[in-house]
């Protein structure tokens, strides 16, 4: 495999195209944490890690790219989040309320990087990489296969997971922008547990 080469005034080493594009998904994150998506440049991403721009470009692809990238490791890390929440002893119904609160956990912690997922939107006519419909494919997997008990069949689940998705990510997103207040003052993990019991209680069409 091919390394990725850095200018010679820069601070690291040379590295495989693997860590390189880890390395700047890294920067990437760091610099949304720390001052918003707008703030995400070719020219700052190159400076952050110490290499020139066209690295970037070459290795992993334009700024579209770099943010899929990025988006693909957050799926990754929810991945992780909702099955380690999972208790296999217990019952369907309670299975998912833990994947509810672990949702929300998850969002809470990372809210600027969690927006990405939303909130960008690659340019009309880009395809997705299998790669990144593979990545948010075992989040939501972990859903389905909670759900299956429930809703044996395929199609209505599939719309059931999608359903709850968009649901609990805006009742999320009005918590992290802190918009939720002018509504209730419930709080955000009471109100995603009653949407998800509630909805499981009644079924999709119920």
């Amino acid at each position: 495999m091919k390394t990725v080469k850095k200018r010679a005034a820069g601070p690291r080493g040379e590295v495989d195209r693997a860590g390189f594009v880890a390395l700047v998904c890294e920067a990437a994150e760091t610099i949304v944490r720390r001052d918003g998506v707008r703030a995400l440049g070719m020219r700052p991403l190159a400076a952050a890690i110490g290499y020139a721009p066209n690295s970037i470009y070459n290795a992993v692809g334009d700024l579209d790219a770099v943010l899929l990238r990025v988006n693909a490791r957050t799926f990754d890390r929810l991945h992780a989040a909702l099955g380690a929440a999972l208790d296999p002893e217990v019952p369907p119904r309670a299975k998912a309320l833990a994947l509810t609160d672990a949702y929300l956990a998850f969002v809470a912690a990372d809210p600027a990087v969690w927006s990405l997922v939303f909130e960008h939107a690659p340019a009309p006519g880009t395809p997705v990489p299998v790669w990144h419909r593979e990545a948010l494919a075992r989040a939501t997997d972990v859903v389905d296969a909670t759900l299956a008990p429930l809703l044996p069949d395929a199609a209505e689940r599939a719309c059931a997971v999608a359903a709850l998705w968009a649901a609990l990510h805006g009742l999320a997103s009005l918590s992290t922008s802190g918009k939720l207040g002018a509504l209730t003052a419930t709080p955000p993990a009471d109100l995603a547990r009653m949407l998800v019991a509630r909805f499981l209680a009644g079924g999709p069409g119920g």
